[in-house]
């Protein structure tokens, strides 16, 4: 996410297809990095060349080929940034935290 002065941010950022486009051209980057053709990562990732070829146009593709692909392209180490717990800001919201008892479920319903 891209901050702007003020703290203000770039509102793409929130976007999930924007989101899902700049995935897809920056494993389409990588890929040309190492100088792979589609052919060439579909069968080093176990990709289908359709799956392959559509994630590149469309931004189409499940997450386990994601992964797949991630791992042909030496590329997993953002998967472990998404859904981090979250940080405190205090000593005093970690203590409350503590205090809490873990949630296995959520309460809201939408």
């Amino acid at each position: 996410m891209q901050k702007l002065p003020n703290n203000e941010f770039i509102l793409d950022d929130f976007n999930p297809g924007l989101i899902l486009k700049n995935i897809a051209e920056r494993a389409r980057r990588n890929r040309l990095e190492l100088n792979l053709g589609q052919s060439a990562l579909a069968v080093k990732s176990g990709v289908s060349l359709g799956s392959l070829k559509r994630f590149e146009s469309t931004s189409e593709i499940s997450l386990k080929n994601l992964v797949m692909l991630a791992l042909a392209l030496d590329a997993t180490e953002e998967f472990g940034l998404l859904f981090r717990r979250q940080k405190y800001k205090s000593i005093d919201e970690l203590l409350i935290k503590d205090k809490l008892k873990a949630r296995k479920r959520g309460r809201k319903n939408v």
